[in-house]
């Protein structure tokens, strides 16, 4: 019998899948939207949306450079009449000439279909919502549907995607088939329920649609504000996907999370549940504030699950009696010193007890070791001990001699 202090025993249980802490994402096929690709294990892809009126053509270029700067990499824009499409001609020249092209999603709702097929021709991707892009007027008797209602409508609906599916085909843009839990069309309400199901079934009419007409390109996303609902389609959504050979890839979201901590606790609960199970290949953030405040969350999302590295890991103890300095003090002047840098993992650690031991899989090391001092890792090797007050400094020198740094 093997036991723990047999080599062979180690490595069978290191490498058996009850202990495999890589996330293997779902097989998706890529879609490309401009000049980036979502799924087809391509980096999940980060996005958010702009809140200027789109009519606004300096604003709108303004507020689409703001988020591509911080690392938004798709930008989507809403387009509500036929004015704002035809404007969205005019944001993406003068984006071209005074930044750089910048892959653009069109969001279309109500009726939408000329707007649609105008808009297809200035961005990337057109969003619809199946609940709203043929709208169904609500009847207040309505008890059911019968088969040839319901087939009459799904008559209708193709007829009216057609004509954008043919364009955004012929032309090699995407579309995403974006369900909203709240906006479920009445035929799907009152022969589904208000359920994920009624959502996925939503999303898998349209998906049907755009493969009879040997259109692929497709994103998928199954969005609600409540976070088990949201889990819920996804979920079945992909089961159902599976079941039929479906591969698109999904893009995640919790919608109207709200803002301030909640807001960004309730999207994270969602977005990284998913993607931990190996779900999800674009995500975006819906906060009730300036969009630019999407984007941090979203990478600490995907740098928290190993998804992306964009900033330090900073891994730091709690605090406690047994601490030799304030921790919450130098771990934010270590922050504020080494924030800029990439693909770093730094530890901040309080004490000898649990310092090295727990910061083991870090590239530097900050340990309280006596009272006074400060004892600096690289990795598990102590490197030096220094004076309390010259801590910072001194991570930094040794961060420098190993060409690690570059200046802010």
């Amino acid at each position: 019998m093997q036991t723990l202090e047999n080599p062979t025993a180690i490595a069978s249980i290191e490498t058996s899948p009850e202990f495999d802490t890589t996330i293997h994402r779902r097989k998706t096929r890529p879609v490309k939207v401009g000049n980036v690709t979502i799924g087809g294990q391509n980096p999940v892809v980060v996005q958010s949306m702009i809140n200027e009126d789109t009519l606004d053509i300096d604003g709108s270029v303004a507020g689409i450079r703001r988020l591509h700067e911080i690392g938004c990499e798709i930008v989507r824009v809403t387009v509500p009449s036929m004015a704002h499409a035809k404007a969205l001609a005019e944001i993406k020249e003068k984006l071209a000439k005074t930044y750089q092209v910048v892959p653009l999603v069109a969001d279309v709702h109500h009726n939408g279909m000329k707007i649609a097929l105008e808009v297809a021709k200035h961005v990337d991707k057109v969003r619809i919502n199946p609940g709203l892009y043929v709208f169904e007027k609500p009847k207040s008797d309505r008890e059911e549907f019968s088969p040839s209602e319901f087939a009459e409508i799904g008559d209708k609906i193709r007829a009216t995607l057609e004509p954008l599916v043919v364009s955004l085909r012929d032309q090699g843009k995407a579309m995403r088939i974006g369900v909203n839990h709240g906006s479920l069309s009445e035929r799907m309400l009152f022969t589904y329920g208000d359920t994920p199901l009624g959502m996925v079934e939503s999303a898998l009419e349209f998906i049907k649609i755009c493969e009879s007409l040997d259109f692929y390109n497709i994103v998928i996303s199954m969005k609600a504000s409540r976070v088990p609902v949201m889990l819920a389609a996804y979920r079945l959504m992909v089961k159902r996907m599976d079941e039929l050979g479906m591969e698109y890839p999904l893009h995640l979201g919790v919608t109207e999370a709200g803002d301030g901590e909640y807001g960004r606790i309730k999207s994270t609960a969602g977005i990284a549940t998913l993607l931990a199970d190996g779900i999800g290949d674009t995500i975006r953030v819906s906060l009730t504030e300036a969009p630019e405040k999407e984007i941090p969350v979203c990478y600490s999302i995907l740098q928290a699950l190993g998804l992306r590295k964009t900033m330090v890991e900073y891994v730091a103890c709690p605090s406690c009696g047994r601490t030799l300095f304030n921790l919450e003090d130098v771990l934010h002047k270590v922050r504020e010193a080494t924030k800029h840098l990439t693909g770093l993992d730094i530890a901040v650690m309080g004490c000898i007890v649990n310092g090295p031991g727990e910061m083991a899989d870090a590239d530097y090391g900050y340990v309280g070791k006596q009272a006074g001092y400060i004892a600096l890792y690289r990795g598990r090797d102590e490197i030096k001990r220094v004076p309390e007050d010259q801590g910072v400094e001194e991570l930094i020198n040794l961060i420098k001699a190993d060409e690690r740094w570059v200046d802010p």
